[in-house]
């Protein structure tokens, strides 16, 4: 997918849902009956067992990912956590309900999802969502959860990549799901209409720095699966290019001349490549310092 910029036609919602409905989707066994599908909007957590499948987020479409938890296992969906309200996490939900998944999330996400969302930096306004998409139960602290035999320890991160995010870690197969507080290898998007903001996103960063040891698996929300040493990478990414941002704006820098200035050049081979390049990325930092 090529780079866009805020100002881009086709706002990016309408492009990743597009290339969803035509995608494959990869499905890799990690450890302790935890598999990841990816392929249809964010990556997405299954773990199977006799209390049914657990999902961590619900992808964007149907067809594909059905077919793919079909060959996972032949238990039914009975659990779903979305990670954050965005539709590449969210999108399933409604059928994923219709065929028996109690959705947990974030008290957030029940509300960015019940009313009409504008997201002024995709140039998309989102309808409320149909009930049957709503989380049947809602969070706002950590908590943990027992299923299919495993631990499932879900943290609030507050304020980062929108102020509705949680990420799961399966203790004993030690995995964690951490959506969008890691984009691995990418810019991450930062949605300031719904409570994102860069210090937040740094703050998430560390966190999961310090939940991760050498032998974790890391799932991020985009990219490819993931592990400790890319998690201390990103964070690092964040800090540079915000401290050099905050510079600029501190030195009276317009926002024009911001991102004039290339604060990311050095990192945009690496992490420009996706959705975000290294202006939009610039942007976003300057909207937040």
């Amino acid at each position: 997918m090529k780079p866009i910029a805020a100002s881009a036609v086709e706002s990016p919602v309408i492009t990743i849902r597009n290339a969803a409905a035509n995608a494959k989707i990869i499905v890799r066994k990690l450890r302790g009956n935890v598999s990841v599908l990816e392929g249809s909007g964010g990556n997405m957590t299954v773990l199977t067992g006799r209390d049914g499948k657990v999902l961590v987020d619900a992808g964007i479409s149907r067809p594909q990912v059905e077919d793919a938890l079909a060959g996972l296992s032949d238990d039914p969906v009975k659990h779903l956590i979305n990670s954050h309200w965005h539709f590449d996490h969210t999108d399933g939900n409604e059928w994923l309900h219709s065929i028996g998944a109690e959705i947990s999330a974030h008290e957030n996400t029940r509300k960015h999802l019940s009313v009409t969302t504008r997201v002024a930096d995709w140039n998309f306004t989102f309808p409320p969502a149909p009930a049957g998409a709503l989380p049947t139960k809602v969070i706002t602290t950590d908590g943990t959860l027992h299923l299919n035999g495993a631990t499932l320890a879900l943290k609030c991160y507050g304020s980062s990549h929108t102020d509705s995010d949680i990420s799961v870690k399966f203790e004993e197969a030690n995995v964690i799901a951490v959506a969008d507080t890691l984009w691995n290898g990418e810019y991450p998007f930062i949605d300031y209409s719904t409570g994102g903001s860069i210090d937040g996103m740094i703050r998430a960063a560390e966190a999961n720095v310090a939940r991760a040891n050498d032998e974790t698996i890391v799932v991020p929300g985009h990219g490819p699966i993931g592990d400790k040493s890319q998690l201390v990478e990103f964070h690092d990414m964040l800090v540079t290019i915000r401290e050099r941002v905050s510079n600029l704006k501190k030195q009276g820098k317009s926002l024009d001349e911001a991102v004039a200035g290339k604060p990311t050049a050095d990192f945009d081979a690496k992490w420009g490549g996706f959705v975000i390049n290294g202006d939009f990325f610039t942007k976003l930092v300057y909207a937040g310092v």
